[in-house]
């Protein structure tokens, strides 16, 4: 009955009669072995009209002489006192069947049940009763769920592709997922087999269709499949733990108490476990190795964020950095992830929903620090460790001691090789007391033994017995600084040099050349000390090239062998950030580099970056360790340092999303530098400073800071400077709605540029004054300005502003009607943004291209092209972007009389501007909802929409806010009270 109804007996196909005998035939199939009623026949095969004759009675004796025919013995029609029954083994009915084995497949083991649910896929041949008015067969409930083959596919593929069969399930979800691409389980299945078998590129393809497919009801992607689209284009995310140790030993109570703890968080709601206990006693290890364990109760995912409380040298993690970590962890993008702690908190909660994660949080110095990163919703559990006890916000606790003496034991002999401690029980019982039976102090001395391959046990012993604290200031116990005052003094000179210095690091880590850096050596030989520090377990290798010290060891060598002169060391390490990153900047964006300062500073040991790529690798890589250089370097009065480490980063954090990172960099400099007379340090931080307020929407005060650095730039003489502070209190007045002034201060730019003959800050300028231009309807004007800057940037061979002002130029060409040209200067501003890729470039080009196609009213082309923009900006940090996609796809989809696809795009981009601060683009998006609302008789909905839309026009003094006072006022429904409740 999947499909066209049909009847099969031993391979052979039988015709079970004319239509009428088929719907009874049905009918006493679906009830079979059970009795059906005259009545019940008539009622639905002859829609309860009675036939002239007895048709019932004929219809049984033809169905009974048909499988009489056919041979067919097993299949009996009877007569009853209330009408007739059908006899049937009904495992002989697909329907049946099909339920039946799919039963079967969850109670039995994996592989059993894979090929039951092959089975009863492979019944499937189509709708029930396809062919059929299933009216006549009882309606509707008669048949089974449409869901029942969803569930079994999705059974089937979990199976399949924990099992490693990608392409066999791929191959059965994809024709069925054909036929209804709104379907988002199995989409989301779909997409995880095409990952697994490395189609990437394909698995993008089915979300984005998808996607579309959903829009039409509108609805957004469940956030399964936008997690599955992020895996496919940038990877496995699901667990940030670090990596499981391989020797982990003993410790079954604690597990035990972990493993409850998450059992209470599945059946009761969430829970938080707190791991305290001394330096080097295993709590992060245990949270690691418990974390690994319960991968399957959470597998949502499994998140780790170090927060550095007890890390000498090193600012405890901050709440709002420690989210920002997490919300990357989950898949939210940087733009995406708010300015203030409490919103990024309930971001991440918000994303934690109806999610069973566990959240490792490493480190902790307090409850304080902890609170805004614990889960809190249902499903999720929180492990924190911390030296310090977790009184108030932990649900349970696990203290934990040194290893019981037998665990200590088997933990050493894991560690070095049997033969060497064979029949040696004693020495190996007190090697493990004199390290006091702590883990991290173990594994230190198993190392060394480990490498001195030549050293008896009793060697090791002695030299145990031997060593004693070197320092009564340490904060290890005798027994701490014992164990590793032996692995200290294995080390060479050099070894201990490195060892030393790396407790007075900033960051959380070091690369090779900012080991060498640090103890001035070559990269070569500094890299051969990390990995000789490595081998003896005095340094962890988190990622490929990249180590760092535990907090126990930084305190050792902090307290226990501090650096004779700490300043040398440390400013040399500073050199090497402020001038590796002048030449990551200069080769990542290079039209910056006449504005970036000067660096006096020098470095031997400079990375050189082959391409952009490398460039912003690196400054990927060591962004955290950069912010935490200028944090230093603010607290120790390294001003130069401070402040041209901010100004140099300020264009990566603003192409990256790292939006609080580029405002608290330049914050930092700005105080450090008050109190000096570094004019053209504080001139640079105020501008851009301004621009980073600007961009948090925080548009008076980028003004404020703007017209401050005004003077400075005039007391100074640098006529450049003065131009491009101009042009920042120029952007402001213009978000703020004074056009005057922007329109002023852009001519008093665009004057300073010709001035010094500063072609591309005049192309820059006039291209923005163009926008102004348009904003005051002046679209002749605008058309000019932006036509100029083309002229001035092809001259310049500046492909990334050539883009740019094409783009602008065809908008004003749009707004003058000359079509055929908006389209070509889109056009040809898509092919120098795929030239130089440059994705949100390419993304507004696209975009444009589909608002001209419109214009001309190709509305085809218009979304095709709107469609193609938004795959692009899928994958760019710019959230304007996506505001102003939603907004001219809302067009589109006005200009084709899809109101409701129309209403659903202006709100997300309603949504998107009231999270970025852009006051313009709410308006105009609460002005198209109002137009549509009031369109399509929705008249007091549309009230607060037109209210909004002309407040924020008049706040700002656009001049759409007269357009919209004009279209009110020729209005009589509730629509036209909106004039009157707004500001004049």
């Amino acid at each position: 009955m999947f499909g066209p109804f049909e009847v099969w007996h031993e391979g052979v196909q039988i015709e079970p009669g004319d239509l009428q005998q088929r719907y009874v035939l049905v009918i006493l199939l679906l009830n079979a072995n059970r009795a059906v009623s005259r009545e019940y026949l008539q009622e639905y095969v002859w829609r309860g009209q009675r036939p002239k004759s007895d048709l019932i009675t004929s219809y049984i004796a033809r169905l009974r002489k048909v499988f009489k025919d056919a041979g067919v013995d097993d299949v009996v029609i009877d007569k009853s006192p209330t009408g007739y029954v059908l006899r049937v083994d009904e495992g002989s009915i697909d329907t049946v069947r099909f339920g039946r084995l799919h039963e079967r497949s969850r109670h039995a083991k994996p592989t059993d049940a894979v090929p039951l649910l092959h089975e009863a896929l492979d019944l499937w041949r189509g709708p029930f009763l396809s062919d059929l008015d299933i009216d006549r067969v009882g309606g509707p409930t008669m048949a089974p769920s449409e869901d029942t083959r969803g569930d079994a596919l999705i059974d089937l593929a979990a199976l399949e592709l924990q099992a490693g069969n990608h392409r066999r399930i791929r191959d059965r979800l994809r024709p069925v997922w054909e036929e209804d691409r709104s379907q988002q389980r199995l989409a989301a299945m779909l997409m995880r087999a095409l990952i697994a078998n490395g189609d990437q590129v394909r698995a993008v393809e089915v979300f984005h269709q998808t996607r579309d497919a959903l829009e039409e009801f509108g609805m957004e992607t469940a956030r399964e499949l936008r997690d599955m689209a992020w895996m496919a284009q940038y990877g496995e995310r699901l667990s940030s733990l670090p990596l499981r140790l391989a020797r982990f030993t003993g410790r079954r109570d604690e597990l035990a108490l972990v493993d409850a703890a998450a059992r209470a968080t599945l059946e009761e709601g969430p829970a938080v476990l707190w791991i305290s206990g001394m330096p080097g006693v295993g709590k992060t290890a245990l949270a690691v190795h418990a974390a690994h364990r319960l991968a399957e109760a959470f597998p949502d995912g499994q998140l780790f964020v170090e927060l550095n409380g007890f890390t000498p040298n090193v600012e405890p993690t901050a709440p709002a950095t420690a989210l920002e970590r997490l919300l990357s962890d989950l898949g939210v993008p940087p733009e995406a992830i708010p300015e203030s702690t409490r919103a990024r908190s309930e971001l991440y909660r918000s994303r934690l929903e109806d999610t069973r994660t566990l959240v490792v949080l490493d480190n902790a110095a307090s409850e304080e620090q902890v609170e805004p990163l614990l889960p809190g919703v249902a499903g999720c559990l929180a492990v924190v460790t911390s030296r310090e006890l977790g009184d108030l916000a932990a649900t349970d606790h696990v203290h934990l001691e040194p290893l019981p003496a037998e665990e200590a034991v088997e933990l050493f002999r894991k560690l070095v090789s049997a033969d060497r401690t064979r029949g040696r029980v004693d020495q190996v019982r007190e090697v493990v007391a004199r390290c006091g039976q702590v883990p991290l102090l173990i594994h230190l001395v198993a190392a060394q033994f480990r490498r001195h391959l030549r050293w008896p046990l009793d060697h090791l012993v002695d030299l145990l017995r031997e060593a004693s604290p070197l320092s009564p200031d340490t904060s290890f116990s005798d027994l701490a600084t014992v164990a590793c005052t032996v692995s200290y003094q294995q080390l060479t000179d050099p070894q201990q040099d490195l060892f030393r210095l790396f407790g007075l690091v900033p960051g959380a880590d070091l690369s090779a050349h900012g080991a060498a850096a640090l103890v001035g050596a070559p990269v070569p030989k500094a890299r051969l000390l990390l990995e000789d520090l490595h081998g003896v377990s005095l340094l962890e290798e988190p990622a490929p090239g990249r180590f760092l010290m535990l907090d126990p060891l930084r305190d050792y060598a902090v307290s226990a062998h501090p650096v004779d002169d700490p300043i040398a060391p440390v400013a040399r390490l500073l050199d090497f950030y402020l001038t590796s990153t002048a030449a990551a900047m200069a080769v990542l964006f290079p039209f910056d580099r006449d504005r970036q300062p000067e660096i006096d500073q020098e470095c031997p040991v400079v990375p050189r970056f082959a391409d952009s790529a490398a460039a912003q690798t690196w400054l990927g890589d060591e962004r955290r360790n950069l912010v935490a250089a200028i944090n230093y370097a603010a607290d120790h009065v390294y001003r130069d340092h401070t402040w041209k480490l901010a100004v140099l980063l300020w264009r990566y954090f603003y192409t990256a999303g790292h939006l609080r990172d580029w405002t608290e960099t330049l914050q930092r400099a700005r105080e450090v530098l008050r109190s000096s007379t570094n004019t053209r340090g504080l001139a640079n931080v105020l501008l851009r400073l301004s621009g980073a307020r600007r961009r948090s929407g925080a548009q008076s005060e980028a003004r404020l800071l703007a017209e401050e650095a005004l003077p400075l730039w005039e007391e100074l003489g640098d006529v450049r400077g003065e131009a491009g502070t101009l042009t920042a209190i120029a952007s402001a007045a213009q978000n703020l709605g004074d056009l005057p002034e922007a329109a002023r201060c852009y001519a008093a730019a665009l004057e300073r540029f010709e001035r010094i003959g500063d072609e591309r800050g005049r192309a820059n300028t006039l291209d923005h004054f163009g926008l102004v231009s348009e904003l005051f309807g002046d679209f002749e004007t605008a058309e000019r300005q932006h036509r100029q800057a083309v002229e001035l940037l092809r001259e310049l061979g500046h492909t990334h502003g050539l883009a740019q002002s094409l783009d602008n130029l065809g908008c004003a060409r749009q707004r003058l009607g000359r079509l055929d040209d908006a389209l070509a200067n889109h056009t040809e501003a898509r092919e120098h943004a795929v030239s130089i890729g440059d994705r949100a470039a390419e993304a507004y080009a696209l975009n444009n291209i589909g608002n001209t196609h419109r214009l001309a009213g190709r509305l085809e082309e218009a979304t095709r092209f709107q469609q193609q923009a938004r795959r692009v900006a899928d994958l760019v940090v710019d959230p304007n972007l996506r505001t102003q996609l939603y907004l001219d796809r809302g067009e589109t989809a006005w200009a084709g009389k899809d109101d409701r696809a129309a209403l659903h795009a202006y709100r997300a981009a309603l949504d998107m501007a009231a999270g970025t601060g852009e006051s313009a683009q709410a308006a105009r998006a609460n002005h198209r909802i109002g137009t549509v609302l009031h369109e399509t008789g929705h008249h007091n909905p549309a009230v607060p929409h037109w209210r909004d839309a002309l407040a924020g026009y008049t706040e700002l003094g656009l001049p759409e806010a007269d357009q919209v006072r004009d279209q009110l006022s020729e209005l009589s429904c509730a629509c036209a009270s909106s004039a009157r409740s707004a500001p004049a």
